[in-house]
């Protein structure tokens, strides 16, 4: 892997070194920042460390804009050029008793001992215009051979907040990387102890939501279920769980984790992939063939999916769409024009193609050799819901060529009527029994009041 060292610093960065240089202290871009830059990616956030202590760093930018953000931990932040840039003093972390936060914080001069109490090497090393790099625990080098390592000791580091397990986890798939053996190991043990039991449920999604678009999260969720099963306990049923069905080359959690991996880096796609067949051990049965069932396996993996997210707070939009997908995914999707409609009138444009895409990748994570035709249908219901938007076609009450004045106009009175008569004539031209023209709607309506049939 090529690293650059050769970093464009941005001006706010220079100006906030400068700054603390001037009064006489040392200043560092330090951790991810420094990680991204090296790799050639886009930096978004510059953190910075320095030998200040927070009283000097509030002299040294007397008159600048700062908030402080955490003074008490030696963090502030500078306002420059309507950013905020986080400087905190070099410190080492007392004793971890919870599992996720230092019980004290003491300020240090020593660059290298700030160093030391990070997590992984590639967010261990500093970085500075013209003193250049600070790799102690070879960083570097980890990036250049695509390794996921721990600064020092694994275990030690795991145990002092076991979040990193899962920030491991993150780094790994997002930026494709290995675990180094023994982090590996770490890991393992740490949940064979029951990890991630201290930690929020909002952070343990966040690291969640973050690991799943990841190049590398095949790997990851083939490797380590057994931590999303810390805080997902329902995925242990489907680890090594045999299908016993010719389409499944792939046990339940080795198709999940295929399936996902194959999708596009959509938070509500990989996430309903993660959980789409979640309920299958429970619904398990085998027919006198041997052949494996699963009947009913949608709507329950839809309710389980629904707690699971719950449990781990997830906000409401993204708990419902996942699970919609979910309760939809096993339904089959046929290349004809009013099914098509119908499902752009239950799920609209967006959660139909996301459905769409969920079919795919779940026919992917199957037998290759019995899926190429369902493939080619899917391919084919795309092309017509392609179509139909490009005709502007009408699948919702919007869309209608007529609207409620039109249809008290034709003799229907105010009231739940109304609506009952637009419904009629949306199914109409959903089923293709109309064409969504206004006279041609008209003409209907006025049929039916006529002749006094029900609508």
């Amino acid at each position: 892997m090529n690293i650059i060292f050769h970093i464009n610093f941005p001006s706010p960065v220079l100006a906030i070194l400068a700054r603390l240089e001037a009064h006489g202290h040392e200043a560092w871009a330090v951790g991810g920042c420094v990680r991204d830059a090296l790799l050639g990616h886009a930096v978004h956030d510059w953190d910075l460390c320095t030998s200040a202590t927070p009283d000097e760093m509030l002299h040294a930018f007397s008159g600048w804009a700062v908030r402080e953000t955490g003074l008490r931990h030696g963090t502030l932040t500078v306002m420059l050029e309507g950013a905020g840039y986080e400087v905190t003093t070099y410190r080492v972390d007392g004793a971890y008793t919870d599992g996720r936060r230092p019980d004290t914080v003491c300020f240090t001069h020593s660059l290298q001992e700030d160093l030391a109490r990070r997590d992984l090497t590639i967010n261990a090393m500093a970085l500075h215009p013209q003193a250049g790099l600070v790799d102690p625990f070879e960083g570097v080098s980890d990036l250049q051979h695509k390794i996921i390592r721990c600064v020092g000791t694994p275990a030690l580091r795991f145990a002092e907040d076991e979040l990193r397990i899962l920030r491991a986890l993150r780094f790994a798939s997002t930026l494709n990387f290995s675990m180094d053996p023994s982090t590996a190991d770490a890991i393992h043990a740490q949940c064979a102890t029951h990890a991630l039991r201290h930690t929020a449920p909002e952070r343990l999604l966040a690291e969640l939501l973050a690991l799943l678009p990841g190049s590398g999260v095949l790997n990851v969720l083939l490797e380590y279920p057994d931590v999303l099963a810390q805080f997902i306990p329902e995925i242990r049923a489907t680890v090594g769980f045999d299908q016993h069905n010719p389409y499944h080359v792939y046990s339940v959690w080795e198709h999940i984790a295929h399936a996902v991996a194959a999708a596009p880096p959509e938070a509500e796609i990989r996430l309903a992939l993660l959980l789409h067949d979640i309920a299958k051990p429970v619904c398990f049965s085998q027919d006198v063939a041997g052949n494996g069932h699963f009947y009913g396996h949608a709507q329950r993996g839809k309710a389980m999916a629904t707690q699971i997210l719950q449990r781990l707070h997830c906000p409401g939009d993204l708990t419902d769409a996942t699970a919609r997908l979910i309760g939809w995914h096993d339904t089959p999707l046929q290349a004809d024009p009013a099914v098509v409609r119908r499902w752009l009138n239950r799920a609209g444009e967006q959660q139909f193609r996301r459905l769409i895409c969920m079919h795919r990748c779940d026919a992917l994570a199957k037998t290759p050799s019995l899926c190429a035709e369902r493939l080619g249908q899917l391919d084919l219901v795309e092309c017509l819901l392609n179509t139909l938007l490009a005709e502007r076609a009408c699948f919702c009450l919007k869309d209608l060529a007529v609207n409620g004045r039109d249809v008290m106009a034709a003799g229907i009175p105010r009231g739940p009527q109304v609506g009952a008569a637009l419904n009629h004539l949306l199914d109409a031209v959903l089923d293709g029994r109309l064409p969504n023209e206004r006279q041609r709607l008209l003409k209907e309506l006025h049929f039916h009041t006529e002749n006094s049939f029900p609508l």
